[in-house]
């Protein structure tokens, strides 16, 4: 810093407030300054900045997914990115693969490394352990599930809703005997599509008793053998309702692997790459990741530049996307 000041003709104050980005800086010194860096090769040392930084920022969020490889999550990661990057701010990003047991590891890493907030999917049935980073300021935004055991700014989908949406549509093609195909049922929002899936079925008046509902799937492997156990039951249903995306992804596979893509309905929760290139196309109630990222990265800023209102549960709308696999009657 002390080579950047002498090449540019300033004191290192001045250098610490351009890199800094602290106010009442003229144009033309900020540009100085950078030119002199820029012809240095200079990187400021964050570490070393914290320790003199006055508000102990380090510039940093951490991100906990339910996983990166998911395409709904790598979405939202963009967008959480795209938000923190505009602010000098780095992301920190994990996946949780929604296993209880490193979920408090991963958020214990991230706060070891200083980060100034975070933002998380969880999947312990209570998130209570925060409550001493809630009480020492870090601000905390959870996606995708709502936090139990302590008050935090949430954004979610509209999961009950949207179920029922697809439950509907399908009801409305004629179709009585529909199978739910679930993710884990430890998972708050598996819980919350299967209750919308069963209570649009009580609202028709058919009984859900006797409806297929099968739980615990978390992978396509597992959705496929599944469905495949369905479809060639003594009662198979006439259509599917499958409330993630790679459970969808595992359904189609086993459809096609019987020849019963045109004849068995599908409508999916989550969008998925490619639905509108098959025949039939996939109907899917679709989220909006990129919208759910860059809201819970609008909260976590704005509580880190000051905002004490009280916190607050921000639902985001899902969408059917009509294509073709939902639309099939049930004597296709």
């Amino acid at each position: 810093m002390r080579q950047v000041a002498a090449l540019a003709g300033v004191g290192t104050k001045t250098v610490s407030r351009v890199i800094n980005g602290e106010p009442n800086v003229s144009s033309a010194m900020i540009a100085k300054v950078k030119q002199a860096a820029d012809s240095l090769d200079y990187q400021p040392d964050l570490h070393a900045g914290n320790l003199r930084r006055a508000d102990g920022r380090t510039k940093t969020l951490g991100l906990l997914v339910g996983s990166v490889a998911n395409p709904f999550y790598g979405t939202l990661h963009r967008a959480v990115e795209e938000a923190a990057s505009a602010r000098g701010i780095a992301v920190f990003a994990s996946s949780l693969d929604d296993d209880p047991d490193r979920e408090q590891g991963l958020v214990s890493a991230f706060l070891q490394r200083r980060v100034d907030g975070l933002i998380l999917t969880t999947v312990t049935k209570s998130q209570a352990y925060l409550a001493p980073e809630l009480r020492r300021g870090t601000p905390l935004v959870f996606i995708d599930r709502e936090p139990a055991g302590i008050e935090a700014d949430a954004v979610v989908s509209d999961n009950a809703a949207g179920s029922a949406l697809a439950t509907r549509h399908l009801l409305e093609h004629g179709h009585r005997r529909i199978a739910y195909l679930g993710d884990l049922d430890s998972i708050q929002t598996a819980r919350e599509r299967r209750r919308g899936f069963l209570e649009e079925l009580g609202r028709a008046g058919v009984a859900t008793r006797d409806i297929p509902v099968v739980v615990d799937l978390h992978d396509e492997v597992a959705a496929n053998r599944a469905v495949l156990a369905l479809l060639d039951s003594t009662d198979p249903p006439t259509a599917l309702f499958t409330s993630q995306n790679l459970v969808t992804i595992g359904a189609i596979t086993a459809l096609r692997a019987r020849a019963l893509q045109n004849r068995v309905a599908l409508v999916g929760f989550d969008d998925i790459s490619l639905a509108d290139l098959l025949t039939p196309g996939i109907t899917v109630i679709a989220q909006n990741p990129q919208r759910i990222g860059e809201l819970a990265a609008e909260r976590l800023l704005a509580r880190l530049d000051g905002d004490r209102t009280p916190t607050h549960s921000y639902v985001v709308p899902t969408e059917l996307i009509a294509r073709g696999s939902g639309e099939i009657g049930p004597h296709a």
